[in-house]
């Protein structure tokens, strides 16, 4: 996924200014797609410049008020193309990992607090993913928006219980390794 392709998307969904839009990647795409502030608002600039969307007109134009932006027809069938279009899966880079690979060379003292943080980092990220769904998707709502977002939030839901698997072996394991509880 790129940034452009996730502005469209939650443009399409709601017209919104920067700010905006920033507060709901922070609330819904920033749990698989994050972005900061100033990258948004770069990539509105060279999306308005592409011509896939444009500011909304002010009835009153104020100095300093914030822009708003709609997506334009090219912008629909550019999110439209990408949608349809073929990509491979990215390689995993999670530093986590490595340093557990550097540990093959250098021992595993240490980790155990690490992988017992991530471990907790996971289980609330399950539980706001598990409440989110409860509150937004409760039975009967079968839309095929709604259909689709539950989908990218069950996927969200299994690799939480991935992480909260795998992290427990790897506990398991460094701490067998140690001897101890670090």
């Amino acid at each position: 996924m790129s940034l452009p392709h996730a502005i469209l998307t939650a443009l399409l969904e709601k017209p919104s200014s920067g700010l905006e839009l920033t507060r709901r990647f922070d609330k819904s795409i920033g749990y698989f797609w994050s972005a900061t502030h100033q990258q948004i608002y770069r990539e509105l600039g060279r999306l308005e410049e592409s011509g896939l969307i444009r500011e909304l007109p002010s009835e009153v134009p104020v100095r300093g008020q914030k822009k708003e932006y709609e997506v334009l027809p090219a912008g629909g069938a550019e999110l439209a193309r990408w949608v349809g279009e073929s990509q491979d899966p990215k390689p995993m880079r999670d530093p986590l990992l490595l340093r557990i690979r550097a540990a093959g060379v250098v021992g595993p003292q240490g980790l155990g607090p690490e992988l017992r943080r991530h471990l907790e980092l996971h289980r609330r990220q399950l539980a706001q993913y598990e409440a989110i769904e409860e509150k937004d998707f409760p039975p009967g709502r079968d839309a095929v928006e709604d259909r689709l977002r539950r989908l990218v939030l069950h996927g969200g839901i299994a690799l939480e219980t991935f992480w909260l698997h795998w992290l427990e072996e790897a506990l398991g394991e460094v701490e067998d390794m140690s001897g101890s509880q670090d």
